[in-house]
């Protein structure tokens, strides 16, 4: 009865989103689910030894955590404090050109859901502009609701319809990724504001939202148009021994033994562990890159053809595998790396380090100022956002000139915005 009295009280008091316990636990948790692999790890041989890589990761995370907290450093306003009040006027700005990038999406078909092979080639420019969509009404729409709140029903059923219509959008376009940003910032900024998300209602969003995007990519695999050779599942064509064959053919047996949607449930967090099992491979095999995929998310954007960090990875891992008949991503689609295999195969464990550290500095900073100006504040939306565009990373990696652009508005309008207050 004591144990479960403490149960009680951790789950009720515990700050479930705070810099100390929310990216640490997913991190165990997503590598934890890894587990649940169904074979699929044997099949790919990813026999690398990642403990020592995440616990790497969280300590240099935990130490700078603990280090800005005591030290209650917060970002400067970089002499930007005459915007104050003004920030919000920019998201207006990038809502419109989003909306319009939307509109010209849908009307020329380009709707992801419709199959892989039109999702993985939208127009790489309307793509980019059509995000400041839902980025900027999240924002908006957030920030009025922390503004007004309490909230009337009307008010509430007014915010409600227009998230709901955003997420229906992200839906036609076939991204999970900016479903998850909405829904989680969402979830935190309630915390913070409205009502205290206790550790068992965490757990239980998890689970519903983490089934429902797993149910969502499951949709999206068994609805592609096998007819068309990008959707092709064939492997590499190569001449492999008798004993290679026999052991792959029994491999594909036991893994087949579980129903698909059932590895659909874990098969996000199962590829992440063998990206990153193999990405370390690589990376002892031929060296580090010592800031070259990095340069990339910056280089994509000049004229020319370009390689992206993604599409970096991709020839990573497949290279370890090809030679064996097997893609660990087909061709033509790029890879997740997750977080700890893009600072690995930068610089190893030092990248993860500093990496990592860096995570914590920020996330740690923003916490201050949100205790610093009041929960009720813009502090605790750019918080939310950040906080779970760094929790996805977790799995994708942060390659993205477009996320790294969003947490960049987000941490100096922040700074700029920041009040003083006695809460």
């Amino acid at each position: 009865m004591k144990r479960l009295g403490m149960l009680r009280k951790w789950n009720n008091e515990i700050d479930s989103f705070s810099p100390y316990f929310f990216f640490p636990f997913i991190l165990i948790l997503y590598f934890f689910v890894s587990l649940f692999d169904f074979g699929k790890i044997e099949y790919f041989e990813a026999n690398r030894n990642i403990l020592w890589a995440i616990l790497v990761g969280m300590l240099s995370y935990l130490a700078a955590v603990h280090i800005v907290q005591k030290k209650n450093w917060m970002f400067p306003s970089l002499g930007l404090a005459f915007l104050k009040g003004k920030t919000k006027y920019f998201l207006y700005f990038l809502g419109f050109i989003g909306l319009v990038s939307y509109i010209i999406m849908l009307a020329t078909g380009q709707i992801g859901i419709t199959d892989e092979s039109v999702r993985r080639h939208l127009d790489p420019k309307l793509n980019f502009l059509s995000s400041f969509l839902w980025f900027s009404v999240l924002f908006l729409i957030c920030d009025r609701a922390v503004r007004e709140y309490p909230l009337t029903k009307k008010q509430m059923r007014m915010y409600f319809f227009v998230l709901a219509a955003v997420l229906l959008l992200l839906v036609l376009m076939g991204y999970r990724t900016p479903i998850a940003i909405m829904c989680f910032t969402c979830l935190i900024v309630v915390h913070y504001t409205i009502r205290r998300v206790k550790l068992s209602w965490l757990l239980a969003f998890l689970f519903i939202v983490g089934l429902s995007l797993s149910l969502f990519g499951f949709f999206r695999v068994i609805t592609e148009d096998q007819s068309k050779k990008f959707n092709s599942h064939e492997g590499p064509n190569v001449e492999l021994s008798e004993e290679q064959m026999s052991r792959d053919v029994a491999l594909r047996r036991k893994i087949d033994e579980t129903p698909k949607w059932v590895r659909g449930l874990t098969e996000v967090s199962v590829t992440g562990r063998i990206v990153l099992s193999k990405l370390m491979e690589y990376a002892d095999k031929h060296g580090y890159m010592y800031g070259k995929l990095h340069e990339g998310i910056f280089s994509t954007v000049l004229p020319g053809k370009q390689l992206s960090p993604r599409m970096q990875i991709t020839e990573m891992v497949n290279s370890l595998t090809v030679d064996k008949g097997k893609y660990v991503t087909r061709p033509g689609r790029t890879t997740t790396p997750t977080l700890l295999g893009q600072f690995y195969v930068e610089a190893g464990y030092l990248a993860i380090i500093i990496g990592f550290a860096l995570y914590g500095l920020i996330l740690s900073m923003l916490y201050n100022q949100m205790k610093q100006s009041g929960f009720a504040s813009f502090q605790t939306i750019a918080y939310a956002f950040i906080t779970t565009i760094f929790m996805i990373s977790i799995h994708t990696g942060l390659l993205d000139l477009l996320f790294l652009l969003m947490i960049g508005y987000a941490i100096v309008s922040s700074a700029i915005e920041r009040t003083r207050t006695n809460i």
